[in-house]
């Protein structure tokens, strides 16, 4: 895999995989970063590189001067997100872009979530655009691909957890979503699950989960971005769990 841009290379060289990057590419400015001549000093070999040389390279314009090779991603079992203490954990129901992808895990890295949890198929994977969009978020998040969500959300309800789906306005069939400040996220592990770009969570996913959530709209436009709403929802439960642990002991 071939990451590119400033914080997404200086994060894998300090993250999980930082022991698969054995090679950097740098124009002169990057050179000079300091992050990048520690890597030096350990053993990483950085190469200087035209800038047409690091875009070839890694097929991206969006490269800030440098560019690193490293190993594949390092997925986590999904149990391991599980088995946290009351774990927050974020499940999307067929994210594509992965620009949202990237955003919702740097959000959820930001935010203490125990991991994110995307489907093998029909979704974005962690590739190096979503290491770019997360800023290098994805190297320090644990990240597990499922074979099925709504599989994943009886075995996350099995182990404690509470499943919230985020729905953006009332369901033609199936319960209404309450507000997201209803419900109590206190005392169990939580699963925020989101839904795809255009169609949000698809009928099996929604039924899988416990209670169906929903942010205010108070304009025009029917619904948020999924990346907006992941960080307004998960920075929400967050301040819940505090209030709710402050005002009802």
């Amino acid at each position: 895999m071939i990451l590119y841009g400033r914080n997404p290379v200086a994060e894998a060289l300090r993250g999980r995989r930082a022991h698969t990057v054995q090679e950097v590419w740098a124009g002169a400015g990057a050179l000079r970063e300091p992050w990048l001549k520690r890597a030096q000093a350990r053993g990483v070999r950085v190469r200087a590189a035209s800038a047409a040389g690091i875009e070839r390279r890694c097929g991206s314009a969006a490269h800030q001067g440098v560019c690193a090779e490293a190993g594949a991603y390092p997925y986590v079992p999904s149990t391991a997100l599980l088995a946290c203490p009351e774990p927050l954990v974020l499940a999307l129901d067929q994210v594509q872009d992965p620009h949202n992808l990237g955003s919702i895990c740097r959000t959820a890295e930001c935010a203490g979530a125990a991991g994110v949890v995307i489907p093998e198929r029909r979704a974005a994977a962690v590739t190096p655009a979503v290491c770019k969009a997360s800023a290098g978020a994805v190297e320090h998040l644990a990240v597990a691909q499922v074979r099925n969500v709504a599989d994943f959300l009886a075995e996350a309800r099995g182990a404690g957890c509470w499943c919230y789906g985020a729905s953006p306005r009332a369901r033609a069939s199936g319960p209404e979503p309450v507000p997201y400040d209803v419900p109590d996220y206190r005392g169990s592990g939580i699963v925020l699950v989101l839904g795809g770009e255009a169609s949000g969570l698809r009928p099996r996913v929604a039924g899988a989960c416990d209670q169906l959530i929903c942010l205010p709209l108070l304009g025009q436009s029917e619904s948020l971005g999924v990346a907006a709403a992941a960080a307004a929802l998960v920075y929400g439960i967050l301040q819940r769990r505090a209030w709710r642990v402050d005002k009802n002991p």
